[in-house]
Formats: C-alpha cells, sequence, structure tokens
C-alpha cells in the first residue's frame, strides 16, 4: 500500500523500563494522524530515538504521559531546555502536555530544582489535566482522546486516541490488570500494552504476557503490541506465554519498530 493510505502510525521509540539497555530505551512511543505528532511518555533516551525515526523535539505537538515515573518523564526536562536551544523559533506550534491531574504539581516542582531553564513562552506552551473518564472525550486538531485510571499509581491513566478516519489507538501506561483499561480497548484497532515481567514473576503494578493477552481477549483488540520489557522477559517466550489467552495479531516491541495502520 502507498504511504498515502496510511491513516495512523505507531513508532515504539522505547521497548524498555528503568534497567539501562543498548537494546532498549525507556518508555515512549511516537503516534502520528495525519500530520500531528504525538508523543506518548518520554523515558530516557527519547530525545535519541526521535532523531532516529527522522524527527525532532520540535516536530511534536503532543507529549502524553501515562504517569510521573522517572522512567516515563524522565526526559522531559532534557527535552523542554534543548526545545530553548539553541533558538526557540524552531518551534512555530505549542506543545502541549496532556496528563492526569496532578501534573501542574509535579511541573511546578521541577521548577523549584530548574528554574526558568525549562520554561517556554506561554502561547508556546500549555498543560492540559484530564477528568480521566471514558466518557469524556476531548478534541485536538485533528484527533480525540479519552483517559480512564488503570492500577499502578495514584496518578495512572490510560489513552484511547482515536483519528479523523475512525481508526484507534490505546496506550496502556503501566498497569496491573483493570477492567477500565478492557473498556477503553473495547474493539480498538491497536492496543499498546505494558508486559512487564514473564508469567513467573508476575510483580503488583504491572502486567504479564499472558495477563495481557486475557485483557486483550476480551476487548476484543485488532491487534496487540507488547512492550515494557525488563530484561528477564528477554530469557522467556513472551509470544508462547501471551498465546495462552490470546489468539489474535501479535507484535513484541523493539526500539525503532513502526506500526502502520491504513484507510
Amino acid at each position: 500500500m502507498a504511504d498515502r493510505n496510511i491513516a495512523m502510525s505507531v513508532t515504539i521509540l522505547g521497548s524498555g523500563t528503568c534497567v539501562p539497555s543498548l537494546r532498549r530505551s525507556s518508555c515512549s512511543v511516537l503516534l502520528e494522524t495525519d500530520g500531528t505528532k504525538l508523543l506518548f511518555d518520554s523515558g530516557p533516551g527519547t530525545m535519541r530515538r526521535l532523531l532516529e525515526a527522522d524527527s525532532t523535539i520540535f516536530d511534536i505537538a503532543f507529549i502524553f504521559y501515562s504517569h510521573f515515573h522517572p522512567d516515563h518523564t524522565g526526559e522531559l526536562v532534557p527535552f523542554l531546555f534543548a526545545t530553548r536551544y539553541p533558538d526557540v523559533s524552531q518551534r512555530k506550534n505549542p506543545l502541549t502536555i496532556v496528563a492526569a491531574k496532578g501534573f501542574s504539581e509535579f511541573y511546578k516542582g521541577l521548577k523549584k530544582v530548574y528554574g526558568s531553564w525549562i520554561e517556554l513562552a506561554p502561547e508556546l506552551f500549555r498543560i492540559v489535566e484530564l477528568n480521566c473518564s471514558a466518557s469524556d472525550m476531548q478534541t485536538f486538531d485533528n484527533f480525540t482522546v479519552q483517559s480512564i485510571p488503570v492500577e499502578h499509581s495514584r496518578e495512572s491513566i490510560a489513552y484511547k486516541i482515536t483519528g479523523a478516519g475512525g481508526q484507534s489507538v490505546v496506550y496502556s501506561g503501566d498497569t496491573d490488570f483493570s477492567e477500565n483499561l478492557v473498556t477503553m480497548a473495547r474493539d480498538v484497532d491497536l492496543l499498546i500494552c505494558e508486559s512487564a515481567l514473564p508469567d513467573d514473576l508476575k510483580t503488583e503494578g504491572h502486567l504479564t504476557p499472558s495477563i495481557a493477552g486475557e485483557i486483550a481477549t476480551r476487548a476484543n483488540v485488532r491487534k496487540l503490541v507488547l512492550t515494557h520489557f525488563y530484561p528477564e522477559c528477554d530469557q522467556v517466550n513472551i509470544e508462547k506465554e501471551c498465546r495462552q489467552t490470546y489468539d489474535g495479531p501479535l507484535v513484541l516491541a523493539e526500539d525503532l519498530m513502526r506500526i502502520k495502520l491504513y484507510c
């Protein structure tokens, strides 16, 4: 198919965790829809991976944060600092950060440490805090956003992005088993779901391949992408574990992998 038929594309910038890895950067996903570039989380390594994916920080119109842990927000400060230099005029459109309630206070805390070095001109920067209800839909430019709380930390949310053509992507962020995630992911084209550890190493606040598969099956998703792999995942057959509960199209994320959704 020609690229003109692409409705959305997803690039996995970071498929890893807080554990340093040459193979996997920390959590980050780039979504492109109708010319708009959205970033989901910005763990360490995000800006380098953006360049490797033929994008720059100035191309990003929105950053969506699933929660505030360092492996998901660690490159926010460098991102804002880099945006100021060498020439802030490179950013022509505002950068909008979207997150759950509490992000404004989180950002204020960062400013207490870094001061004006991470401040952008008001016309180039805004923060949107969501109500995080599946029934609450907000429209930004040429896409809509829904969000819902999931089971990880107090501020953890999953996102559903629906493009102008109707294609939809859900990004789980970090979560344990969540009925909310099943609801949010119902019949979506693509579910990008954390699968932090193998089944035998299940830990509170995170999914395993078979539990992620159960969520995908119950939600009837059209394609499942597993990501957020700790090193232990590279030592087992993640696909086999997921296939215990899910028999649909399955992708195991790698950094810089690109997935296209067609019209």
